[in-house]
């Protein structure tokens, strides 16, 4: 295993979260671990792991660009990240006025209905 795909995991776990990482590994087979290892060393080893910007930055503009390429799918999951990396309602919310200004209000409709869901279903389990 490379030092990327190992800081890769050790950042996916702290943003996602030991339990959604578990699950997903679990869930990992022979067709699909390519693309495992790839998310992993390119997006967490690599993007994730960087310290140009802080993980409640990078949260924001992740939400944003799901949100803008209608991505939405993975909307949820980075909404329950947000415990983890910092970023508030309040700067989701920020992020999705901009994708509402720059990439269209029903987008940043649908987004805003995600993150609501989500917050609920957070506040139902604390």
């Amino acid at each position: 295993m490379s030092d990327r795909h190992e800081n890769g995991m050790k950042v996916r776990r702290r943003v996602l979260g030991d339990a959604h990482v578990d699950r997903a590994e679990a869930l990992k087979t022979e067709f699909d671990t390519p693309f495992q290892d790839l998310i992993t060393e390119g997006a967490w080893g690599t993007v994730w792991a960087s310290d140009g910007i802080s993980l409640r930055e990078r949260s924001m503009l992740t939400l944003a660009l799901l949100a803008a390429t209608g991505n939405f799918e993975e909307i949820p999951m980075h909404i329950r990240a947000t415990a983890r990396t910092g970023a508030t309602k309040r700067d989701v919310l920020e992020a999705f006025q901009h994708v509402a200004i720059y990439a269209g209000v029903p987008r940043a409709n649908h987004a805003l209905k995600l993150a609501k869901q989500t917050y609920a279903e957070m506040e139902e389990k604390s």
